[in-house]
């Protein structure tokens, strides 16, 4: 069965193939929530499911000695009530290598073949996952639906090509024959084999839970290790209907459904740490804050770690064609899902001298003015406003808002609340954006949520010294500029290149800085210290398993 999901889903792999090595646009999902791609009743059918579930234990999962009712609170209408089977670490650790020992035999295709058609039934639960994801993170449903489900599973399809091309580089079975001029040669059988590392652990995020959790997932999966995946305690739903998918197919193809398992724990206990520092654990992959990455990086010393941190996300502007093309761009990117993106930017840098337009020169308080303006228009209609900034995750965020407004520095844009016109209950909040100096300490440190710094610096050569050295020492995933000056843009560019931050440049369209494309766009590069891997690439697979020869005499 698991062969013939790999030949069922070759067409696709193929093409997925040829997209990472083109570059350009591609994905074999649609991100339109169509009735004619996903079915005239997909939409209330998983609405409707959604509802049901609230207040009920959730089914279809591994086993666990009690069930957990985890605190999982929608931003948007209060309590879930979901229960889960929580299992020990004891449990988790011995089903999972149970389960490992038939699943390492099958072989790459039927790891691939799998995990594709592990994903061709995410695909199919596109709603009911963007459910669970908005009424998790608080994403905007229309960016949980694409983010949580085409966008991830496009993520997630990605891992598993890349996964793919690493392992049918090596044959399986070759003769090597040495001549040996009049003698005989000498001639030896040899097969590889492509051996998976053994337990990866999954750590999901709160705020983007399928998107950052299935790179991982599936790179594991489909290099033939079993994978337990943690979620964070506050988003639980979006990853236990993945898992619960998952263990189907695979029930489906005739292997142990606890290839993949969930744990689930209370926001107090410390099951994540005892997973990780388990010895038959040998992949980690996490998305979260630095403390956490960063102890995991020193402390699971037995397993391949492979994390998304924070990091200080920055634009920088010196000169521009359209500035008000600038500000609706950069509006749009600060008020997106209320600035709680790994890619949000928060400081932006402008000349205090101001800088120069297609229309002459613009002063330091008018570019300031201009994108502060531009936010106060972008959230004037809270109907439409509280589909782009969705509510806030958690109360941290909405603290963090008053904290920043106690810094004392001039305020451009005050944070508002908003009404949502469906959840009254919502923790909607508009950017705050603040001006301060390049000496600020304030502007040193991650901000999480909506929350912006326009910084005043000396002129554009001292705006990517700043950003450089803040990316090196902070860490960042994306970096932003805006020029009309070739040397300039040369000099950003070199700049990126030197701190190892993704680039975009003179954005004033439908594409923003915060947004990365599956199979076009590499997700983090792994030389900054906001991440120490790229999604995806070869590096990121390819030290999921390792190969094991043996030779013979022919």
């Amino acid at each position: 069965m698991s062969v013939e999901f790999f030949t069922a889903h070759e067409t696709i792999l193929n093409q997925a193939l040829d997209a990472a090595n083109a570059r350009g646009y591609w994905s074999p999902f649609s991100e339109m929530p169509s009735p004619r791609v996903y079915g005239e009743t997909a939409n209330d059918e998983a609405k409707s499911s959604f509802e049901a579930q609230r207040g009920k234990s959730f089914s279809g999962l591994n086993a666990g000695t009690n069930a957990l009712a985890v605190n999982e609170v929608s931003p948007f209408d209060g309590a879930l009530g979901i229960s889960y089977p929580k299992a020990s670490v004891e449990a988790l650790i011995a089903s999972s290598t149970e389960a490992w020992k038939t699943w390492r035999r099958a072989g790459p295709r039927a790891w691939v073949g799998v995990s594709m058609e592990i994903l061709h039934h995410l695909n199919r639960a596109s709603f009911e996952i963007a459910y669970a994801v908005q009424h998790t993170t608080g994403q905007g449903f229309m960016m949980a639906f694409q983010a949580g489900g085409p966008h991830a599973q496009d993520r997630g399809v990605e891992a598993v090509t890349y996964a793919w091309q690493e392992m049918s580089r090596i044959p399986t079975d070759t003769q090597w024959i040495k001549p040996q001029g009049k003698n005989d040669p000498i001639t030896m059988n040899k097969h590889f084999s492509i051996v998976p590392r053994g337990i990866g652990l999954v750590i999901g995020c709160s705020t983007f839970p399928t998107w950052n959790g299935y790179p991982g997932l599936f790179a594991s999966l489909a290099t033939g290790n079993t994978v337990i995946v943690k979620p964070h305690p506050s988003a639980i739903l979006p990853l236990a209907i993945t898992v619960r998918i998952a263990r189907e197919v695979l029930q489906e193809a005739g292997f142990n459904p606890d290839v993949v398992m969930l744990a689930v724990h209370d926001a107090k206990d410390n099951m994540a740490q005892e997973l990780a520092l388990r010895p038959e654990v040998k992949i980690i992959d996490f998305t979260g804050s630095s403390a956490n990455g960063n102890w995991l990086e020193a402390n699971a010393r037995q397993a391949q770690v492979y994390t998304e941190k924070s990091g200080v996300n920055q634009i920088m502007i010196d000169s521009a064609e359209d500035l008000k093309g600038v500000a609706r761009n950069i509006a749009f990117s600060l008020a997106l899902y209320s600035g709680q993106m790994c890619t949000a930017p928060q400081n932006i840098y402008v000349p205090a001298a101001g800088i120069f337009t297609a229309a002459g020169h613009v002063s330091f308080d008018e570019v300031a003015a201009a994108i502060a303006s531009s936010v106060e228009k972008l959230m004037s209609d809270p109907s439409k406003a509280v589909e782009v900034t969705g509510a806030i995750q958690n109360e941290a965020t909405e603290a963090r808002i008053a904290q920043a407004r106690a810094l004392g520095l001039p305020v451009l844009a005050e944070s508002q609340l908003l009404e949502h016109p469906l959840f009254p209950q919502a923790r909607v909040r508009t950017p705050l954006i603040l001006r301060a100096s390049a000496n600020d300490a304030a502007i040193g440190k991650e901000w999480f949520g909506p929350i912006a710094f326009i910084v005043a610096t000396d002129s554009t050569a001292q705006s990517i010294a700043i950003a450089t050295k803040m990316v090196q020492q902070h860490g960042a995933l994306s970096l932003a500029g805006y020029t009309t000056d070739a040397a300039v843009r040369a000099e950003m560019q070199d700049a990126a290149e030197i701190a190892g931050v993704s680039l975009s440049l003179n954005l004033t369209g439908a594409v923003f800085v915060n947004q990365t494309a599956a199979f076009s766009d590499f997700h983090g590069t792994g030389a900054n210290p906001a991440a120490n891997a790229a999604l995806s690439d070869s590096a990121f697979v390819a030290n999921r398993f390792r190969v094991v020869q043996t030779r013979w005499h022919a």
